[in-house]
């Protein structure tokens, strides 16, 4: 299912501004030039400039000459419309330029001149600095006659001339493969191993009988040999393979490596403190994404920065948002909580889901044999709350909380009680774009009925777990999870739209079956009603097979329900086979886990990677740990140990999917903010972001330039345009807070 859409956008103000451009040649089969006039030898003609520009010839190149302080990059620029693409062929997009002075970045792109304002391929040089000559390769993956290609010269405090010459945009060109640097053919966990727990390994080889291995410390000394086994053809990779088995090995080290096949692997180490550290930078991660307050750069070193959408110019706000015409005639204060993902949107479902993920990875901690709930107490997570004698975990997830409740229609109101779905821009933002530099109006979007059951789940869970902290909001989260429930049961059939994607995401659900069960868990289990275990009991979730190959997600909330009804203390009839049924599911993940040569417990039916399958390999894991909690059962412990080893690093691509962890890991996750890749002077995303992984559908432009006919594993790539595949998402990031929480708790 698709989790949502980010468009990378073109400017629109630059329209208003334009020239009117001369109509290019089509593109044809033979190498064809859509660029009019890109040598500029007696003419910029029809090149156009936004009225804060001036720009002219100069020596045979167009010079402009750009003001300062502007705060986006398409504040000002330069460009040319009606330029002709056609979908599948691939063109080479070159240029010359330099700036003076030297250092300034501008972001080239071909893209879509009229509305929704695409972007299919864009660059980021550093004028200068880089160089003065740049040509790029890339598939085009629409056709229109309406493309443009554009310079955006803005976001600097101080004036500056920007020249170009040579621009060409060439069709007809042969494609250049894209060939991902894998390193060396012995994958291993980048980050480490339990020395209690299991190592493996997947070697990428043509041989099809054993072949040695050994295992050396970081001095070069043998410690441990064996011999591999041979796997065939792993599905998932396309690539012929074999495993190795150290974990008899149990010493703690660090910068071991495995060599097989005349290949040396990258270091890793053997000990639980990365996962110590895992635990609270995947933690840590939230404080960044907050909305309506200032980041503390002493908090996050390099990454402080205004508060976002507080009603301080340019914002519109988040302090009295209207909703969409027709919705409705008020305004709400939803101000806080997490900004989703890349963009800057919130969203109850996704908000819902997360902040369920990370109270439960606190509720664990509680009831776990293994869990220790001052890991992530007090002080541990260096937020604005620490100190205030409240777990820092329950001080971060509050400040979703807080934004969840002010989502819910007020009394009076039709549909009182209900949440409304999300709420966002009016229209999608390019790349970058800080929160506070938000220009755009942010409106509310209908009620749904799964955001109301989010919102009665979260609020009910909240209620239980803040009780001895603070009861006050403990009973006022209660309140609101029976109002909400009462108002789902009122209306059970309000769906979102697929259709409403313009701005955010549309995340759409028209299946609110299992949103009702895990409501109804999460209400039982903080009041021990009747009325609630009676719901669960006869809901035909309560029974059904849902732990499937995907998994759970923001979508698929039942097994939100059963595993909480399963470690939380209850008294349930019937809770035995409850608990069960999690260890039945958990059977089925552990023996794809052995089945699969790269050892995850993820094969999703026809071998087609979803959006965000680096999280349900991790919500997958948290059906194996919960089976660990439940029964003592070591392979399950073990298999949710070894579930790590593919996010970190035991992978086709042989890249850690957190950001800071391992030797190569992902670090140009899609985001406005975290967002180094286009601008030197932001950063990139903190340590402890995961990255969305393999996706087949590769629905971004800049993947299907590159991707085309991916296997499995290969469908990533780690640049900030995949917003298909390489995006950021607060629910992906509580799934990974889980099981680095599980596994540190191991060590």
């Amino acid at each position: 299912m698709k989790r949502r859409r980010t468009a990378l956008l073109s400017l629109t103000a630059l329209l208003a501004t334009a020239l009117t451009a001369l109509p290019s040649a089509p593109a044809g089969a033979e190498e064809t030039e859509q660029v009019r006039n890109g040598t500029f030898d007696t003419t910029t003609d029809p090149w156009w400039a936004t009225a804060n520009v001036t720009a002219g010839l100069s020596g045979g190149r167009l010079c402009a000459d750009v003001p300062g302080g502007t705060t986006n990059r398409w504040d000002a620029a330069v460009g040319q419309n009606d330029i002709a693409l056609v979908k599948g062929e691939t063109y080479r997009f070159s240029f010359s330029a330099n700036g003076t002075p030297a250092g300034h970045v501008v972001r080239a792109i071909v893209g879509l001149s009229v509305s929704p304002y695409d972007t299919y391929y864009e660059v980021t040089p550093q004028l200068s600095v880089s160089g003065d000559t740049y040509s790029y390769t890339f598939t085009s993956p629409v056709d229109t006659d309406r493309g443009q290609v554009g310079f955006q010269l803005g976001g600097s405090a101080d004036p500056w001339r920007f020249c170009m010459d040579d621009v060409s945009l060439l069709g007809g060109v042969a494609p250049e493969p894209y060939e991902p640097d894998t390193g060396p053919r012995v994958r291993v966990n980048q980050v480490a191993y339990l020395p209690s727990g299991p190592k493996n390994a997947t070697l990428v080889t043509d041989a099809t009988a054993r072949l040695p291995w050994e295992l050396r410390t970081s001095a070069g000394t043998v410690v441990a040999r064996g011999t591999t086994v041979p796997r065939g053809v792993d599905v998932s990779s396309g690539q012929n393979v074999h495993s190795i088995d150290f974990g008899a090995y149990r010493r703690k080290g660090s910068g071991l490596t495995l060599v097989a096949d005349g290949e040396t692997s990258r270091p890793f180490d053997i000990g639980a403190g990365a996962y110590e550290r895992l635990r609270l930078d995947s933690a840590k991660y939230y404080y960044t994404q907050r909305s309506g307050i200032a980041i503390r750069d002493d908090l996050r070193p390099g990454y402080g920065r205004p508060a976002g959408h507080v009603g301080v110019a340019p914002n519109q706000g988040d302090t009295a948002v209207p909703c969409q015409p027709g919705v409705c005639d008020y305004s709400l204060d939803v101000s806080g909580g997490w900004y989703d993902a890349g963009d800057h949107g919130k969203y109850v479902v996704n908000g819902g889901i997360s902040t369920w993920e990370l109270l439960s990875t606190y509720e664990r901690a509680l009831h776990a044999r293994t869990g220790d709930a001052g890991k992530l107490g007090d002080g541990t997570l260096a937020i604005p709350e620490s100190g205030n004698k409240v777990p820092d975990l329950l001080d971060e997830a509050r400040w979703e909380l807080e934004f969840l409740l002010r989502m819910q229609v007020p009394d009076g109101k039709p549909l009182a009680g209900m949440a409304h779905h999300k709420m966002h821009d009016e229209q999608w933002t390019g790349l970058p774009l800080m929160p506070d530099d938000d220009p755009q109006k942010r409106e509310l979007h209908p009620p749904s009925t799964a955001a109301t059951l989010n919102l009665a789940a979260t609020a009910a869970q909240a209620a239980r777990l803040y009780r001895s902290h603070d009861k006050a909001f403990a009973d006022r989260a209660l309140a609101a999870a029976r109002k909400a429930w009462s108002a789902a049961l009122a209306n059970p059939g309000r769906y979102a739209s697929d259709s409403d994607g313009t701005g955010g995401g549309a995340y759409a659900d028209s299946d609110v079956t299992d949103d009702f069960y895990w409501a109804a868990a999460e209400l039982y289990l903080s009041t021990g009603e009747k009325q609630f275990a009676d719901h669960i009991i006869k809901s035909p979730v309560h029974t059904a097979d849902i732990f499937k190959p995907v998994g759970f997600d923001w979508a698929r909330t039942g097994a939100a329900g059963r595993l909480d009804l399963a470690t939380v203390p209850n008294k349930l009839p019937g809770r035995d086979k409850v608990r069960q049924s999690v260890v039945k599911g958990a059977d089925r993940y552990l023996a794809t886990l052995l089945a699969q040569p790269y050892g995850m417990p993820y094969a999703p039916d026809g071998n087609t990677y979803d959006w965000g399958s680096s999280h349900q390999v991790l919500n997958n894991a948290v059906v194996l740990a919960t089976a660990y909690d439940i029964t003592g059962a070591s392979k399950y412990r073990d298999g949710a140990v070894q579930s790590m080893d593919y996010i970190l690093g035991r992978n086709a691509l042989n890249i850690s999917y957190v950001t800071g962890y391992g030797e190569v890991s992902s670090h140009n996750q899609h985001s406005r903010w975290y967002a180094r890749q286009l601008d030197p002077s932001l950063p990139s995303p903190p340590r402890g972001t995961l990255a969305g992984g393999p996706n087949s559908g590769i629905q971004d432009p800049f993947a299907q330039t590159k991707l085309q006919g991916c296997v499995g594993q290969f469908c990533y790539i780690d640049d900030i345009q995949s917003w298909s595949t390489n995006e950021h998402t607060i629910n992906w990031n509580a799934a990974l807070v889980r099981m680095a929480a599980f596994v540190a708790d191991q060590g």
